[in-house]
């Protein structure tokens, strides 16, 4: 089943202390919707309005629904950086235009020792994407803007981007069980977008 693009990011950027709440919930046997009746019920999200949780929810659902037991170990109980580099994965594994974003823009220029993102990187990216598909199109400028913003956000929180309003990138240290299980579940292609 191909993902289609999706602004979904726009209401659910990074959302890693919410990831982990969901997991822990996931490994006791809840069902999906279980853990969406625990987490508006009893507030474990810990957020403010629940229109906004909800949809923050759904992402997070769908995000760890493509951790498997092993990288939900490593979620929970590996470090910071470990933390942070399962969920950019689980966020491009369930966000397909972010993660062309990584593939196509972020990755070659960690290959290519090119540590800067421009602004005129991400207006080429999405400008490319609105020729290539219709829905892109469709979406409005404001869409866009805040997609834009919400991509700049999860490079920042998961340490690809040094500076909040910088444009220095870093290289993520990736653990390397996590590489490896990453690669054996074949999903190398997420890795490699990671700039490993």
């Amino acid at each position: 089943m191909e993902i289609q693009y999706k602004a979904s990011l726009n209401g659910a950027a990074f959302l890693l202390f919410e990831l982990k709440q969901v997991v822990k919930l996931k490994q006791k046997s809840m069902s999906s919707e279980e853990i969406r009746r625990k987490v508006l019920e009893e507030n474990v999200f810990q957020g403010g309005k629940k229109s906004s949780m909800s949809r923050a929810l759904t992402s997070v659902i769908r995000r760890a629904e493509v951790i498997d037991q092993t990288i939900g170990e490593k979620l929970l109980e590996g470090s910071l950086e470990t933390s942070k580099a399962i969920n950019l994965y689980s966020i491009m594994k369930t966000d397909l235009l972010f993660y062309e974003f990584m593939s196509e823009v972020i990755c070659d220029k960690l290959h290519n020792d090119i540590l800067l993102l421009e602004k005129k990187d991400i207006n080429l990216f999405f400008t490319v994407k609105i020729e290539q598909s219709e829905l892109v199109a469709q979406w409005s400028e404001v869409t866009i803007k805040k997609l834009k913003r919400a991509y700049l956000q999860v490079l920042f929180e998961s340490g690809i981007l040094k500076e909040r309003q910088g444009t220095e990138l870093n290289r993520l240290v990736i653990d390397e069980q996590l590489k490896e299980h990453l690669k054996y579940i074949g999903d190398a292609k997420y890795v490699h977008a990671m700039g490993e």
